[in-house]
């Protein structure tokens, strides 16, 4: 499990397997069906691989063009206690909008997750940034990062008093008023937070209340440089935050088979009008993407959300990996166009070069380290 996973010395886990088409907005008929099925087939293999966690997306609307990329989302606090219910020691993290969830109530659905997980669930705080979506909800997106992550940072406070306090308690906050609230049951043991951030404000909110933040590596020299910077602001706070960020996999015998499939996927069958309501929602109010690299994000978000490619023989995907690894990176996601049909191949032919190269730690060499 993440929480105690201190040996591997490069985590691996997946993303959005509980959304419709996975990572890749392609129109190509094979696309990730993200089926309760499909999902806890995944967990399974996943969980025997001996990789690390497993990480969805929130999502209440699709990104329309012809797919409705991400229209279809499993919801994500009752796809981690399912799966957490029939797996054993892969950690997997809800990712939670705190506008849209109350601090009481999440903080006791984990605490409960927690007991029949054996405290393998993680939490992935989400600020919020798509405006469709608050709409949606008949909520109004705050113009100013200082408002939205204001409104986490009082939101995850009162979810760690609830924690942490043994006694009923009052709070009188700017956005949460409660009366003689306790957190019964609590968690087992502390849970591993995660926040992708990209602003300022993100990062600070990040620094302060994560164990991992969450980037994307779109340049390997600049992603090593923001590392370091990070670090020593996470260490000038006091505290120890690691750096994860998310790649896409498209892993062939051959280069060719890889770069030609990346094309058919990717680029011949891309669904562009959802790739580009994508990209402008995600300029217009998130600062997660570097804004002067635009025409090279549109390209990834069409093959992997703005992942890093990981593409060609497993050599070449193991030699991507150990580049993030001697980045600084901690850890990445890996997404695939079929996750449970793609992931054996993977997990058959590069793991093992990770191992051989210490970027991973064989599942049965690190239980028995433990």
């Amino acid at each position: 499990m993440l929480g105690t996973a201190a040996l591997q010395p490069f985590f691996l886990g997946t993303f959005a397997s509980n959304c419709s088409s996975g990572m890749t907005v392609t129109r190509i008929p094979d696309r990730w069906d993200n089926s309760w099925a499909n999902n806890l087939r995944l967990a399974k293999l996943l969980d025997d691989a001996g990789i690390d966690f497993m990480l969805p997306i929130a999502r209440w609307i699709g990104y329309g063009g012809e797919t409705n990329f991400h229209g279809n989302v499993l919801e994500t606090m009752t796809w981690a206690t399912g799966l957490l219910a029939h797996t054993r020691n892969i950690t997997v993290f809800a990712t939670i909008h705190t506008v849209a969830n109350h601090p009481v109530v999440v903080a006791k659905q984990l605490a409960t997750i927690d007991q029949i997980s054996a405290g393998r669930v993680g939490l992935n705080i989400v600020a919020g940034w798509n405006k469709p979506e608050y709409e949606a909800l008949g909520l109004t997106l705050p113009d100013d990062h200082v408002t939205r992550y204001g409104y986490a940072q009082e939101w995850f406070d009162v979810v760690k008093a609830l924690w942490s306090r043994t006694e009923a308690f009052d709070w009188d906050g700017t956005y949460f008023k409660l009366r003689q609230v306790l957190g019964d049951p609590r968690p087992s043991r502390r849970m591993p937070i995660l926040n992708a951030a990209g602003s300022d404000h993100g990062r600070k909110f990040a620094i302060e209340n994560a164990d991992f933040l969450f980037t994307p590596a779109i340049d390997l020299a600049r992603s090593k440089d923001e590392i370091v910077a990070l670090k020593a602001q996470s260490k000038q706070a006091g505290r120890k935050v690691e750096v994860l960020t998310f790649s896409h996999v498209v892993c062939r015998p051959s280069e060719k088979e890889a770069l030609d499939f990346l094309d058919y996927s990717g680029r011949e069958n891309a669904d562009w009008e959802a790739v580009d309501n994508l990209v402008r929602l995600q300029f217009a109010h998130a600062q997660s993407f570097p804004h002067d690299l635009l025409a090279l994000i549109r390209d990834r978000m069409a093959a992997g959300h703005g992942g890093f490619p990981l593409v060609g023989t497993p050599e070449q995907v193991a030699d991507g990996i150990t580049a993030l690894h001697e980045a600084g990176f901690r850890g990445t996601t890996l997404s695939f166009v079929d996750y449970a049909e793609e992931f054996p191949y993977f997990r058959d032919n590069v793991l093992p070069i990770l191992e051989a190269r210490g970027v991973r730690i064989a599942p049965a060499a690190q239980r028995s380290a433990a």
